[in-house]
């Protein structure tokens, strides 16, 4: 059962999922507010310590209340929609993906009147189709207490690049995205992750010694995968 709300004490007796609204809100500071990443760190930190662990939550880049009243997925996340998009995947909950976002919905729809969406082939059709094949294929990233807790990656850029890795069943999968307009190279303190993984988009693979060094185009994003 879903709550159109957001709190821990919600999954007590009654829900299994509640809305993500909070996470939203920090990915837009961490976009177009131009406010920085410490409010995703600190809303994933909060997770882990606060939330319980069978409690589902909802992620999303777009819903009817944020794309009827407060604009649609471009005007609020830019440059970085398709970082945020990959960021609600990785994290610890259920993406939802809105009426017409799998074909570049770019306006707001009509909130109590019938509305037609323009359905088209769109590059954000086969991002969610890579990034839903692997969440429901690798352990890692199941919901709630099946999948993966996550576990802060250091790193030496840490105002502009959110690293982090979630383990499970021996499926292991490391986000690292770069929250910035500017191309990063970022050295990770990755001494706990050692191995080899391949990136879910290039299919390259990455071998993780520790304090590995790492570059990312302006809002560039490496889903490594193990």
């Amino acid at each position: 059962m879903l709550a159109e709300w957001e709190s821990r004490d919600l999954h007590k007796k009654a829900f299994d999922m509640t809305y993500s609204w909070s996470l939203w809100d920090k990915m837009k500071d961490a976009t177009t507010n131009n406010k920085g990443i410490s409010g995703l760190v600190e809303y994933m930190a909060h997770h882990e310590s606060t939330f319980p662990s069978g409690g589902y939550r909802m992620t999303f880049t777009d819903n009817h209340d944020k794309n009827s009243w407060e604009g649609n997925q471009y005007s609020n996340f830019g440059k970085g929609l398709e970082t945020c998009m990959v960021l609600c995947t990785m994290v610890n909950g259920m993406p939802l993906v809105y009426s017409g976002q799998e074909a570049g919905l770019d306006r707001s729809l009509k909130f109590f009147d019938k509305d037609d969406i323009v359905w088209k082939d769109h590059p954000n059709a086969a991002l969610y189709t890579q990034l839903f094949a692997l969440k429901h294929k690798n352990h890692a990233l199941w919901n709630g207490a099946f999948g993966g807790t996550m576990v802060r990656i250091y790193n030496d850029k840490m105002d502009k690049i959110i690293s982090f890795s979630r383990e499970k069943d021996n499926d292991k999968v490391i986000p690292i995205l770069n929250f910035s307009n500017e191309e990063v190279t970022v050295k990770l303190d990755s001494k706990y992750e050692k191995g080899t993984y391949k990136d879910l988009f290039s299919g390259q693979e990455y071998l993780l010694k520790g304090d590995d060094i790492l570059t990312l185009q302006p809002w560039g994003y490496l889903i490594l995968v193990k």
